[in-house]
């Protein structure tokens, strides 16, 4: 007997039908009837009184169904318990994250993550993909949230992708392309043009010089910005245009207008940075937890 067998029984006891019981544990309706008559011949009697239209529990099946579900609280339990002694010492999580890049998606990560181990403190940073990826290497954080850097990562830093975002031209609302669906690099290249400041966001002028060619670094910007808010108000300030990917609206919202680029740029990769081979359960855990969020939601 496995524990799958009991998840199955209860399911279908619970139910009371075997089809919305294969619906709700999402398996094809044979194999399952299959299970429930696997269990009752290894146990010797019969679970369920079946009808052309029916299907209830017998005596012994209302009796099978209680302990079955203390029998899987139990496991529950010991999962929990086992979790908490593998935690040990690393009761506390040292997170580095882009806020703009992660807005949409980092707060569902990290309440399911909570619910897993609530024990575990998590401490965030607001840092840059460089200072994450510094922090990574000296041991000051245990994990990183980023867009993925455009060079070779550091010797030691697994990557693992989330989410991906297009890039587009963001605008301020008075501007005369908020009207336009799409504009092209050649153009971008003509207006004024607000970025995030060379010397703390390398990685992020590397992306504009892919998506813009290598014309941008030769040109004056007319205002380098040292956050995403600042960023942001500069735009809708209308002193320029700025080209980023398209999570800058989870922060940004209605104050600035979109315009997709044409032809479409390769998309900007979010994502989770952890040191290779990192063993404590609550980080592997975090990578896990972080995947499925970011798969039931995903970018832009």
């Amino acid at each position: 007997m496995e524990l799958r067998h009991l998840r199955y029984f209860i399911a279908v006891a619970e139910e009371q039908n075997v089809t919305r019981a294969a619906a709700r544990l999402h398996v094809s309706q044979p194999p399952l009837t299959r299970q429930i008559q696997d269990l009752e011949a290894e146990l010797g009697v019969a679970l369920f009184e079946r009808t052309a239209k029916t299907i209830r529990l017998t005596g012994a099946g209302r009796v099978f169904l209680h302990e079955a579900k203390a029998a899987l609280q139990r496991v529950d339990a010991a999962v929990t318990a086992a979790r908490a002694t593998a935690i040990g010492h690393s009761s506390e999580l040292h997170i580095g994250h882009a806020p703009s890049a992660t807005a949409d998606f980092l707060p569902a990560v990290l309440r399911a993550f909570h619910k897993k181990f609530p024990g575990v403190r998590v401490r965030l940073h607001d840092m840059t993909a460089t200072e994450i990826l510094d922090g990574l290497r000296d041991g000051h954080l245990n994990a990183g949230f980023l867009v993925k850097p455009e060079r070779k990562l550091p010797r030691g830093v697994h990557f693992q992708s989330l989410r991906t975002y297009s890039m587009v031209v963001a605008v301020a609302p008075s501007h005369p392309w908020s009207k336009r669906r799409e504009v092209k690099a050649t153009e971008v290249l003509k207006e004024p043009i607000v970025a995030y400041s060379r010397r703390d966001y390398p990685n992020y002028h590397r992306l504009l010089a892919r998506v813009l060619g290598p014309r941008i670094k030769r040109l004056p910007l007319v205002e380098e910005c040292d956050s995403g808010p600042s960023l942001i108000a500069a735009v809708e300030s209308g002193k320029g245009v700025c080209v980023v990917p398209a999570f800058l609206a989870t922060t940004a919202g209605r104050r600035l207008k979109y315009v997709s680029l044409s032809p479409p740029a390769a998309p900007a990769v979010v994502g989770l940075a952890l040191m290779e081979g990192s063993p404590a359960l609550p980080l592997q855990m975090l990578k896990e937890t972080a995947h499925a969020v970011a798969a039931c939601t995903p970018g832009s």
